[in-house]
């Protein structure tokens, strides 16, 4: 089976190192390289995609947001799992908008890590449910909108984290027609991507987690 490559990001020497043990160790996961902030981040991607990379927010020189905006010029499809701490709730939005797929809390144990990375590298979104309850706190109300019986099925099986693919086989309906529900659905709640949407969609109580 192909290995993972990952890149870790984070300022903390001895986090990096305890996290590329437990990823290489139990997980289907090669630590390509790390960073010790988000400049180093962009010199390395510079050479090299990687499946992966796992970010911290707040760093010295770049921070994570910074450096997320910047990767994602270079790789626009590239999946980044932030590590987030308690206090970072205010990154999470502008996070969210430039298209991140995860969000864990940094004393996640070993089981979540690597079902978060399992999770995002399939094309999926992993949020914790913890942080999302945290962040749905802080977020304004929304005016909810009319969807579809369809749009509906749609947005219940993205929050859940299924991928266009698995979507339409649940459902029956051909891939192009689940992106046509997912971009009708971006469009309806004004959200830039499907984890906007699905924030939007759990503050409004159109799915539950």
């Amino acid at each position: 089976m192909e290995q993972i490559p990952a890149i870790i990001v984070d300022d903390h020497k001895i986090f990096r190192e305890s996290l590329t043990y437990v990823l290489e160790s139990q997980a289907n996961i090669n630590v390509i390289a790390q960073a010790n902030n988000g400049l180093e981040l962009l010199s390395i991607l510079k050479h090299t995609k990687p499946g992966i990379v796992l970010l911290d927010i707040e760093m010295p020189v770049m921070d994570g947001v910074e450096a997320t905006r910047e990767a994602i010029k270079l790789y626009p499809d590239l999946k980044i799992l932030v590590l987030s701490m308690h206090n970072d709730e205010e990154f999470y939005s502008s996070m969210i908008d430039l298209g991140v797929k995860g969000f864990i809390l940094k004393e996640s144990d070993t089981q979540e890590v690597i079902k978060a990375v399992d999770e995002i590298v399939k094309g999926s979104l992993y949020f914790s449910q913890e942080l999302l309850l945290g962040l749905l706190k802080k977020r304004k109300d929304n005016l909810c909108v009319e969807l579809t019986t369809r749009e509906q099925e749609v947005l219940a099986l993205i929050a859940k984290g299924l991928s266009n693919i698995e979507i339409g086989e649940k459902l029956f309906i051909s891939v192009r027609t689940v992106e046509k529900h997912r971009a009708e659905l971006l469009l309806k709640t004004e959200s830039k991507n499907s984890i906007s949407l699905v924030v939007y969609a759990i503050k409004n109580g159109l799915v539950t987690i």
